[in-house]
């Protein structure tokens, strides 16, 4: 079994509870979380039969899933069986399909490992690209170590048709920067159930854009922890949840030690029928830490009726020594003072409301220091829109 690094392993005495309800335990043993049935608080909002097996680890059919690397200088990538002493040291799974795609893996593939070395700043990208090519279920892992003062930025791309469940793993070391964008563009039947664990070192910076148009239903949960003093961590969100979609994202933030900074902002659209979109956003402050600092908030737009959207911030604080905390969440239509001001300008409507979903997404997309990918998204915003105009 892998060594864990800074996970945190708990033990209660009769009667006692844990520290904070969103802390759950974590374990390798795939037998120590019951198949989930709906009912339990992290699965009431997931459509099980929609998981088509993943859940529970029976009737899995052999799926095909490629990964294919294009790496500049100063970053190695190479593949590593199951059971390398350098997958699973920065994480435990928190759930059964997390348990089942560690376990797993090895079944369909090997894993992806990226590193990138100690100082060096590559001028371009990594690209790890995931295409699925069977409609079969597949479970994948990908571990990415930014190297001690380094800065990278990593592109994490989905694509094509597969029922696909994976652990990522970013480990940022002391003094580095990783930025990461998670495109997931599968195809309309895809689903895809997926964790992304980050540790961020001393005086570390960890960036993500994670961002879901595709799939008939994708949930990503990616949380961070932290394993030095200084370390900051900022996660982005953009998802657009089109008729019949479930996108669901459920973030976790744990504040275990002192100075450590957090930020986090999704933003969302619904259009069509049965659209439904989730976002849950934990944030944990630790006892007996100091100067903590974060905020997180969600943002949607139902575009039209028949849509759903669940918005749920929980933020846990158990220290007096806090810097700053809060969190917010605002669901809603459009602001028909934003329309009437276009459309008295003369502006047709359907313009106007391009231009102001258009806004509302481009704050966040312009955040993204990969030009190519910015087009790309504002261009497959708008191809959705025009889908239910």
């Amino acid at each position: 079994m892998a060594a864990n690094l800074g996970i945190k392993e708990h033990s209660h005495g009769a009667g006692e509870l844990p520290v904070s309800r969103l802390d759950v335990h974590g374990s390798f043993d795939v037998d120590a979380f019951p198949v989930p049935n709906g009912r339990e608080e992290e699965w009431r909002f997931t459509p099980l039969r929609r998981l088509r097996g993943l859940h529970d680890g029976r009737d899995i059919k052999d799926g095909k899933v490629s990964v294919d690397v294009t790496a500049p200088e100063g970053v190695t990538h190479e593949t590593a069986p199951s059971g390398d002493p350098r997958l699973g040291t920065s994480f435990l799974p928190t759930d059964r399909v997390s348990a089942l795609a560690f376990r797993d893996f090895g079944s369909f593939g090997e894993a992806t490992v990226v590193t990138v070395a100690v100082d060096a700043k590559p001028a371009d990208p990594v690209f790890i690209k995931i295409t699925g090519h069977e409609h079969g279920d597949a479970y994948g892992h990908v571990l990415v170590r930014a190297g001690r003062h380094s800065e990278a930025t990593v592109v994490l791309e989905y694509a094509g048709d597969a029922v696909y469940a994976d652990n990522v793993e970013f480990i940022v070391e002391d003094g580095a920067r990783l930025t990461v964008i998670s495109l997931q563009d599968w195809d309309r039947d895809a689903v895809h159930v997926g964790h992304q664990y980050t540790k961020v070192g001393r005086d570390a910076k960890f960036k993500s854009f994670v961002v879901t148009l595709g799939g008939d239903l994708v949930r990503l949960s990616p949380k961070v922890g932290y394993t030095g003093t200084g370390g900051d961590a900022e996660l982005h969100g953009l998802y657009f949840s089109g008729e019949g979609q479930h996108h669901e994202h459920r973030s976790l933030i744990d504040h275990n030690i002192s100075h450590t900074r957090s930020r986090v902002e999704y933003k969302g659209a619904l259009s069509g029928e049965g659209a439904h979109a989730v976002w849950i956003g934990d944030v944990i402050i630790g006892e007996g830490t100091e100067g903590t600092d974060s905020y997180e908030h969600n943002r949607n737009l139902a575009l039209t009726d028949g849509t759903r959207v669940d918005s749920v911030p929980n933020l846990e604080i158990f220290t007096g020594e806090v810097e700053g905390a809060g969190h917010a969440s605002a669901s809603g239509r459009l602001d028909d003072i934003h329309l009437f001001y276009l459309r008295s300008r003369g502006i047709p409507e359907d313009e106007a409301r391009r231009l102001v979903i258009r806004g509302y997404f481009a704050e966040l997309i312009n955040r993204i220091e990969v030009p190519e990918l910015r087009d790309r998204i504002m261009a497959e915003v708008e191809e959705k829109l025009a889908e239910h105009e």
